[in-house]
C-alpha cells in the first residue's frame, strides 16, 4: 500500500506524513502577500529566492479554527502533479503551513491501514491511508490531491499572474 517514508507535521494534536519525495524543503513562515479573491485556505504569495510560490493554510482547509503562528509554524514546500500523473512538465511548487514539523518516519506497508470510510458526505480522497506508528495514529496523504485540482489550478494562475 505506500509503503515508504513520510515527513510527519502537526495540525493541532494531529499527526499527518507527506510523502518525502514530494517535499523540496522546509522553510520558516515568511512574509505573505495577500491576494484578493483566492479561497479562504490561500494565505497569498512569498518570494521564496526570487520564485513567487502560492502558500495555503493546511489548517483552513481542513476546516480547523486559524491560528496565530508560533515560531515551530512552518512552510513545507512541496512539488506537486497538475493532472495526476508524474510528468514533471504538469507539476507546480507550492507552500504548506502546518503548526510544526516533527520527524521523517519510514511507514511500512503492514503498518498502514485503508482510510476509514465515512460515507458520501466526507471526503477522504487525499488520504493515502493511516499509518500506525507505535501508539500513534499518521494519516498519510497523497499530496496531489490535497487541493481539488481546479483549486490548484486556479491558486498557480494566481501566483503566475503575480510574478
Amino acid at each position: 500500500m505506500s509503503a515508504g517514508k513520510y515527513l510527519t507535521f502537526q495540525l493541532g494534536k494531529e499527526a499527518y506524513g507527506i510523502g518525502i519525495m514530494k517535499v523540496q524543503e522546509i522553510v520558516g513562515v515568511m512574509p505573505v502577500t495577500r491576494m484578493p479573491k483566492l479561497p479562504h485556505f490561500v494565505r497569498g504569495l512569498v518570494n521564496l529566492r526570487g520564485k513567487v510560490i502560492p502558500v495555503f493554510d493546511l489548517r483552513l482547509k481542513f476546516g480547523l479554527e486559524r491560528r496565530d503562528d508560533t515560531d515551530r509554524t512552518c512552510i513545507i514546500v512541496v512539488r506537486l502533479s497538475l493532472d495526476g500523473n508524474r510528468v514533471d512538465a504538469a507539476a507546480v511548487t507550492l507552500g504548506i503551513i502546518v503548526d510544526e514539523v516533527s520527524e521523517v518516519v519510514n511507514v511500512p506497508a503492514e503498518a498502514i491501514e485503508p482510510p476509514p470510510a465515512f460515507g458520501s458526505s466526507v471526503d477522504v480522497s487525499f488520504l493515502l491511508g493511516v499509518g500506525k506508528l507505535g501508539n500513534k495514529v499518521v494519516m498519510l496523504l497523497d499530496a496531489d490531491r490535497i487541493l481539488p485540482r481546479e483549486e490548484l489550478q486556479s491558486v498557480t494562475m494566481e501566483a503566475a499572474v503575480a510574478a
